[in-house]
C-alpha cells in the first residue's frame, strides 16, 4: 500500500564539527479514532525512515478509545529515544466549529468538548521510554551528541508557563531544542531569548486548505498568532531559532478536508 502522506525534509547544520548527523522525524496532529485503519498503517510505516531521535508536538488523539490506537500504530518508534508534548485534543475530543472561523482573528474563545484520558497516553508513553516535555526540560544523548530538550504545555489553551522551564542553555549541551505544540509567538520569542537552536512546533496542519500560488500554495491561517507563510516546513526570522512546523497527518473529524496540503512528517537532518 503506497504511503498516503509526504515526508518533508531539510538539513540544518547545527551540530558541533566532527559530530554525526541525527536524523529527527518530527510528526504532530495525528487526531487518531480508533477506526483509521489507513493513517494506522501509514504511522507504522514511519519506522522506514530510520531516525535517529523521534519529537511529537501533541493532539495524539481525537476519541476517548484511541489511546490503545496510538500506542500501536507508533509501535517500533517507541523503541527510539522520543519526545512528546500534548495539544488541545489531547486533553479535550473535537467539537464542530465553523471552518469559515478560522480565518477570522483568534478572540481567546475555546470551545471544548468532552474530556479525553490524556493522562492514559501520557503513562504508556513514558512507560516505553519517551519523555513528556510538557514543562520540562531534559538532557539526552543521540549520536554521542548532548542534546537539552526543554518543552510547554498547549499554548493554544492557555496552559503554556514558559517561566517553568526558562534558563540558560547548559554549557554541557551541544544543541538546545525546544518543543511545543501551537507556535504562539510569546513561546518563540520566549525560547529565542534563552539562545535555543531549533523548535519544533505543529498544531497549524499547515493551513489545511492552501491556495494555489506561485511557486507552490499559499496558507490562509495558521489558528494562532503566528504569520501565515511559516505555517509549514522549516523557517528562520532574524536571530531567532530555527523553527519547524508540522502540517500534521490527521485533521479533525468536523473538518476531514485538506486542499494542496497533503498529511506530512518532516525528518529533519542535523549536521555539522
Amino acid at each position: 500500500m503506497p504511503m498516503a502522506y509526504k515526508v518533508r525534509t531539510a538539513t540544518l547544520p547545527l551540530l558541533p564539527k566532527g559530530s554525526r548527523d541525527i536524523k529527527i522525524l518530527h510528526f504532530s496532529d495525528l487526531h487518531l479514532t480508533p477506526n483509521k485503519k489507513r493513517e494506522i498503517a501509514d504511522i507504522k510505516s514511519f519506522i522506514d525512515l530510520s531516525p535517529d531521535l523521534v519529537i511529537s508536538t501533541g493532539d495524539f488523539l481525537a476519541h476517548k478509545d484511541a489511546v490503545k490506537t496510538v500506542v500501536g500504530a507508533l509501535g517500533q518508534l517507541l523503541e527510539l529515544p522520543g519526545l512528546f508534548v500534548f495539544g488541545s485534543n489531547d486533553y479535550y475530543a473535537p467539537q464542530f466549529k465553523n471552518p469559515f472561523s478560522y480565518l477570522r482573528k483568534d478572540n481567546g474563545e475555546r470551545k471544548l468538548g468532552n474530556k479525553l484520558p490524556w493522562q492514559s497516553l501520557q503513562k504508556q508513553l513514558v512507560k516505553r521510554g519517551w519523555q513528556d516535555l510538557n514543562h520540562n526540560k531534559v538532557k539526552l544523548k543521540v549520536n554521542g551528541v548532548v542534546i537539552e530538550a526543554r518543552g510547554t504545555d498547549d499554548a493554544h489553551l492557555e496552559l503554556d508557563d514558559y517561566r517553568k522551564v526558562e534558563g540558560k542553555v547548559s554549557k554541557a549541551a551541544d544543541l538546545a531544542i525546544g518543543v511545543t505544540h501551537a507556535p504562539y509567538e510569546r513561546v518563540i520569542a520566549a525560547m529565542a531569548q534563552d539562545k535555543l537552536d531549533l523548535i519544533f512546533a505543529g498544531h497549524t496542519h499547515g493551513g489545511q486548505i492552501r491556495l494555489p500560488w506561485i511557486g507552490g500554495s499559499k496558507s490562509l491561517t495558521t489558528n494562532c498568532d503566528l504569520e501565515n507563510w511559516r505555517s509549514r516546513g522549516v523557517t528562520k526570522v532574524n536571530d531567532e531559532p530555527w523553527l519547524n512546523v508540522s502540517a500534521g497527518m490527521g485533521m479533525s473529524p468536523f473538518a476531514p478536508i485538506r486542499f494542496a496540503c497533503p498529511p506530512e512528517v518532516s525528518l529533519i537532518t542535523l549536521s555539522a
